[in-house]
């Protein structure tokens, strides 16, 4: 078997729903299988997959057990050449695994592969590329310098080395996963795909990043950003610290002081945060499907004009509301689009093929909607 794509999943039964579907177009003409592991949902998301797609591998785990050790749980009855850990809160495009498979088999010597990650909004998320976070660059992260943390050296769409990739997309050969011991379960949430881009580093291969083909990341769907969140993300930092560095007790403390400093401004702004409401003058659905439509218009209480693929060509989109039907235009053409109309105070919905919902996000690092109709 070619590829194998493990999804970790954690109480976000649509966002994977949706990911199944894509992931299910991208591998058709591959020999390939897709593994869902549950930490114990409370959504029905487990029924949702036995349901809708009892061809996918589901584990069901009792209690949350983290990202490392459930992803290392799938990882181990995976029986591709190739495995892509795969958020849950994401779309493919139907070309992504070929077009990733196909680089891998290209480079020499290469490690892990993230490929261009766009965020609800149609922004390109920088994590999808970074250098290696060394004490120094975190602190000055930490303190919102971000130039050296991000690998801003490489651009967006182009391809090449990169010392840490993200979790949400990574794709490497499975002996290469198994060689340097999978994902360290000390982390249980934050942490971990450095520490294993780190690894496979150290081992002798080189990550890579792919900007030719995109997917969405909805990214913080998995997430509640409470106490515990801070405590995980910037506790995984020190972790990562303590495990792959030389002490140095001045700058530990100095970063411990600046992790304690981050969490307390971070968690105050995440509390004090303000959501400008985006105003919508327009609602389009791309879509041919005039029955579709209608139950949307009557399940939003809103207007919705009709639009094929090329309207934005021949009207300008502003301060809209874009639903695309994914039956009617491919992930990678609404990918597109939303990169180019994301400049117009526009939002994005997706309705996934033969789903009675539509799903999307405003903010890269909130919760999204989802609407059922």
């Amino acid at each position: 078997m070619k590829l194998s794509v493990v999804i970790l999943n954690y109480n976000v039964r649509y966002f994977l729903e949706q990911c199944i579907l894509s992931v299910q177009k991208a591998i058709e003409n591959l020999d390939a299988e897709i593994i869902v592991i549950d930490n114990d949902s409370k959504d029905g998301s487990c029924q949702m997959v036995k349901t809708l797609f009892p061809n996918v591998v589901l584990i069901e785990n009792k209690e949350n057990v983290g990202f490392s050790r459930a992803n290392n749980q799938a990882v181990a009855v995976a029986k591709g050449e190739y495995i892509c850990i795969l958020n849950p809160d994401t779309a493919v495009a139907e070309d992504t695994f070929k077009q990733a498979i196909k680089y891998s088999e290209s480079v020499e010597n290469i490690g892990a592969l993230g490929v261009y990650l766009m965020d609800g909004t149609g922004n390109f998320l920088p994590e999808s590329k970074r250098n290696l976070p060394t004490p120094k660059v975190s602190l000055l992260k930490l303190t919102g310098f971000t130039q050296k943390y991000y690998a801003n050296q490489l651009p967006e769409t182009s391809s090449g080395e990169t010392a840490v990739l993200v979790g949400a997309f990574m794709l490497l050969k499975r002996s290469i996963y198994n060689e340097v011991g999978g994902f360290d379960e000390d982390y249980f949430m934050y942490g971990e795909d450095i520490d294993l881009s780190y690894k496979i580093t150290q081992a002798g291969y080189k990550n890579h990043y792919l900007g030719s083909t995109t997917i969405l990341h909805y990214k913080g769907e998995s997430t509640k950003k409470d106490e515990a969140y801070f405590e995980r993300f910037y506790g995984a930092m020190q972790i990562f610290y303590k495990k792959h560095f030389r002490r140095n007790f001045l700058l530990e403390g100095s970063v411990s002081a600046g992790v304690a400093l981050a969490k307390k401004a971070r968690k105050f702004s995440s509390e004090t945060k303000n959501k400008k409401s985006q105003k919508v003058e327009r609602n389009y659905f791309f879509t041919e499907n005039i029955e579709l439509l209608e139950k949307l218009s009557e399940a939003t209480e809103a207007v919705f004009q009709i639009a094929s693929k090329n309207v934005h060509s021949q009207i300008t989109l502003k301060n809209s509301l874009l639903v695309f039907d994914a039956e009617y235009i491919s992930y990678k053409e609404i990918f597109q689009l939303m990169k180019q109309l994301k400049g117009n105070n526009n939002l994005f919905r997706i309705r996934p093929p033969g789903c009675n919902f539509i799903i999307g996000s405003d903010q890269s690092d909130e919760k999204g909607g989802v609407v059922v109709f």
